[in-house]
Formats: C-alpha cells, structure tokens, sequence
C-alpha cells in the first residue's frame, strides 16, 4: 500500500516543480519587462492629453493697459531734478523705451510703458532709479540700479537703532558724517556703497552683503563707538574679503 500511495503522489511532486522552474524569472527577462514598461509610460505621457504651450515672449507678458508710476519729488530735490533733468530720462527713455514726464502743478515724476517696451520689469528698475536720486543719491549713482541687478535700497532713521534727542542726535549725526565727511566716505569706500545722510535718515545703497556691513558700522557710531574702533572693524571685514574674493 505504501509504494501504491508514494507513486500516486511522486507525479504531484513533479508538477510543482514544473510549475516552480515556469514562473522563476531570469534577470535578462527582467531587464526586457522593465524596458518594456518604460517605454509603454514613455508613449503614454506623449499621447496624453496635457496641452503643450510655447514661452511667452516678453511683449507677450504686456498687458493691454499700460502701467504707470508717480514718484513724488522731495522740495529739497526739485531744484537739483531741474538741472539733471537730461541725466534722468535719457537713460529711461533710451534703455528702458519707457515714457516719463514731470508734473509741476503735482511735483511728481510719472513713469509709464508703452509698445517699444520689452522688458517687463523696467518700469520697476526706472522708479527705484528715480526713487533713489530723491532720496539724494547724484544721477550716476542712481544710475547703477539700472545697469545692475543685485542692488538694493535701505532706509532706517536715528531713532530706529537708539532713541537720541536734542544735541545728543546732532552728535550722532556728526559722528556718522566725521570732519569734512571723513568717517562717511570711508565707510563708502571700505563697503563699497553710497551713503546719503539725510537729517535723521540714512540711506544705503549697494549690495546685500555689504550694505550689512555698512549698516552695521553706521549703527555702532550712533550707539557711541569711537571712529577708531569702526575704522579697525571695516579694516578686518575688507582684509576679509579680499580674501574670500
């Protein structure tokens, strides 16, 4: 009885590892399945049904109404606006193709795009560049905010960094300034930006990384660090980067 039940179940042992070599996958199989499945997804996004635009151009990105900017004009700037006058809207009209007119009856400088526009944002670089010579910058240096385009205004008062009153803000400012704008036109020069101290404003114009810097000097002067002190500090930092540069 033994031998009779091990031939019935000897065929069945037989099938199963038939069916086990069957299903057993080479790796060159593999390879083929995979490439297979990769081209099968490669036509299937091709045929899909996604929308395939071309890029705009930069007319293109224009839109019907033109914009404009007013740019007020400082009583203190109308006088010299007058005799720069050609420094200022040479360089809009012939770089930027923009349109700008000034406004006597509002003091306002009005900046607008037209068709011959092909930048979009040159409307932008125009009012920061018209911005920046109210704020008391000469025409040239104003100029760089259009030529570059890691370039950035700052803005911050007296007040902001320590609460002075009376004679003891004048000082801060004359520490700032220095004797015949020393202590100014080094930081200046050592930061490589444009400093215009404007009664208690200060404005820095220059790159991130140094109008930190900048900043940072003009902020110790007014909490009352000696000009000494300052001048060693920008003496390191631009030994620095020298080096890093």
């Amino acid at each position: 009885m033994a031998s009779v039940v091990d031939k019935q179940q000897q065929p069945t042992h037989n099938t199963a590892m038939d069916e086990d070599d069957e299903v057993l996958i080479t790796a060159d199989q593999l390879n083929s399945v995979v490439a297979a499945s990769s081209s099968a997804a490669v036509e299937g996004a091709a045929k899909s049904d996604k929308p395939d635009f071309a890029p705009l151009s930069a007319k293109d990105l224009q839109t019907k109404r033109n914009e404009l900017r007013r740019i007020r004009v400082p009583p203190h700037r109308f006088s010299p606006l007058k005799a720069d006058w050609l420094k200022i809207y040479s360089p809009i009209v012939e770089y930027l193709k923009l349109q700008i007119r000034m406004n006597p009856k509002t003091r306002m400088i009005e900046i607008r795009a037209c068709a011959e526009t092909e930048d979009v944002g040159a409307i932008q670089k125009a009012a920061d560049f018209v911005r920046a010579y109210c704020m008391g910058f000469t025409a040239e240096d104003s100029l760089a905010l259009l030529r570059m385009e890691d370039l950035f205004l700052e803005t911050f008062e007296v007040k902001d960094v320590k609460t002075l009153n009376g004679d003891h803000l004048s000082r801060a400012i004359g520490r700032i300034a220095g004797k015949d704008g020393k202590t100014k036109f080094t930081i200046e020069n050592t930061t490589k930006t444009r400093i215009v101290l404007a009664d208690s404003k200060i404005h820095i114009l220059g790159t991130y990384q140094n109008i930190k810097i900048a900043r940072d000097a003009v902020c110790n002067l007014i909490l009352g660090s000696p000009p000494g002190k300052v001048y060693s500090n920008l003496r390191t930092l631009s030994s620095r980067m020298k080096e890093r540069f």
